[in-house]
């Protein structure tokens, strides 16, 4: 069975910039042409906006929703607009997170709360909400970290709080199989994107430059997301019989 993103819809949390912008461009390009793109801050605005203009500018039906998805009734409600509006719903990816870098001995429980609500509470209600909605044969991919196969310091809260979101993608794999939906999550290497930059001070930055195995042919030496929408577009359609597991997509950065 194969499958293909041709007249589907998608849901895509973080859709607005970064990664996944770059996913929704590559749907469309590859025949998707519903789009509810999600953003959480206010700051984010400006490019949601942006990234579902050029959508729609290509003939793409595009709403956006603005919403803290560790609230569950955001979550809900995102869903539940999707499917009035489209009618139907077919692909679920979750691009969004925290990241907070500092020795364990420093971490608050604000920092601590704030990187398992939005890495790992919204993560298991979206794909709750997901498998509630989405159409049979349909598709669920969540983005982690490749620093879930680190062995690291300063980073207990961030690959901690996104582990278990290999273990719902397992269990949700297995509980939606039935209905032909194939569950993922792909681990990128720290990705050229303000995401990383954040975070990491010039000699941190000038280390992950380097790490990885095929860095030097990376424009930057990071994982490029021009090599990561490909594979999540792989996952949702020809890589269906995927399922249930964690691909590390890094160059080389860790591996397990």
């Amino acid at each position: 069975m194969a499958k293909d993103l041709k007249g589907k819809v998608a849901v895509i949390a973080g859709g607005g910039k970064n990664l996944g912008a770059l996913i929704a461009k590559e749907f469309q390009d590859a025949g998707a042409t519903g789009f509810l793109l999600h953003y959480n801050s206010a700051a984010s605005k400006a490019e949601t906006e942006k990234t579902a203009g050029a959508l729609r500018e290509k003939g793409a039906d595009v709403i956006v929703f603005q919403g803290d998805l560790a609230v569950v009734a955001n979550t809900t409600s995102m869903f539940d607009q999707a499917k009035a509006h489209f009618g139907a719903v077919h692909v679920a990816i979750n691009t969004a997170g925290v990241v907070i870098k500092k020795p364990m001995l420093e971490v608050t429980e604000a920092d601590y709360n704030k990187s398992f609500d939005a890495n790992a509470k919204a993560a298991f209600f979206f794909m709750q909400q997901a498998g509630r909605v989405l159409e049979d044969q349909g598709s669920i991919c969540t983005i982690v970290s490749s620093l879930l196969a680190a062995y690291t310091p300063y980073y207990s809260v961030y690959p901690g709080s996104k582990a278990p979101v290999e273990h719902y993608t397992r269990a949700a794999s297995k509980e939606f199989g039935d209905r032909g939906i194939s569950v993922t999550a792909v681990g990128p290497g720290p990705m050229d994107t303000s995401f990383f930059y954040g975070q990491e001070s010039s000699d941190a930055q000038a280390y992950h430059k380097t790490a990885a195995a095929l860095s030097k042919y990376s424009k930057t030496g990071l994982t490029d997301i021009e090599d990561i929408a490909p594979l999540v577009r792989f996952l949702v359609t020809e890589g269906w019989w995927i399922t249930g597991q964690t691909i590390f997509a890094n160059g080389g950065y860790t591996t397990r």
